[in-house]
């Protein structure tokens, strides 16, 4: 019998689009067997640009009993799905700045030959999803990881048009997180469990 992989959903979210998204590769990982680790990367905005959006300070008070990232957390898992709303075409410094925490575990190899794979959200259609993506999958390729992208290799994809990772245009809240976005979503989580098992089997075999 397998050992379970192991996933680490680390994200981090503004006004909660992104929230939605890991809470639902939680769901989809888990039901594909995975053992599941959700993570939330450190708020660094001060209150006064938090309190400007109400929600913003919504989503912080909805997601205070999710735990904080370690490093810990990234080397613990088989598969990280890493997170981040669309700031300029690129992540955003809060996830950024724990990434950059990661410089010990890289150097000691820790970060290596894992799954990893990237979601993300962006208040405009063509604004950013896929340069945010590949400037966070450019990260992975300086831990030696092996990314994996959900590609269209379910019809699914060809509905929410991304083949690096799960998106979605939440328009300044007014779209949320519809059955397209779930069902991309759902086909990530289950490719990355999937190809986590098989690296994992043929380690061990």
């Amino acid at each position: 019998m397998s050992t379970p992989v192991k996933v680490s959903v680390i994200y981090y979210s503004a006004t909660g689009t992104g929230t939605e998204i890991a809470n639902t590769l939680v769901a989809e990982a888990e039901a594909a067997g995975a053992e599941v680790r959700l993570r939330r990367a450190p708020e660094l905005a001060p209150d006064a640009a938090i309190d400007s959006n109400p929600a913003w300070r919504a989503n912080v008070e909805a997601t205070k009993s999710i735990p904080e990232a370690t490093p810990e957390d990234v080397v613990w898992a088989d598969a990280v799905l890493f997170g981040s709303p669309t700031r300029f075409g690129n992540i955003a410094s809060q996830l950024k700045q724990f990434i950059d925490t990661l410089g010990g575990q890289w150097a000691q190899g820790q970060l290596a030959d894992k799954v990893y794979s990237g979601f993300t959200s962006s208040s405009t259609a063509h604004g950013g999803q896929e340069s945010t993506l590949l400037a966070l999958y450019n990260t992975f390729h300086h831990f030696g990881g092996i990314v994996v992208a959900p590609g269209y290799t379910d019809g699914a994809k060809f509905a929410d048009g991304n083949p690096y990772g799960t998106s979605h245009v939440d328009a300044q809240g007014a779209n949320k997180i519809d059955d397209v976005t779930r069902a991309a979503a759902a086909v990530q989580a289950k490719r990355v469990v999937a190809v986590a098992q098989a690296l994992k089997n043929g380690a061990n075999a």
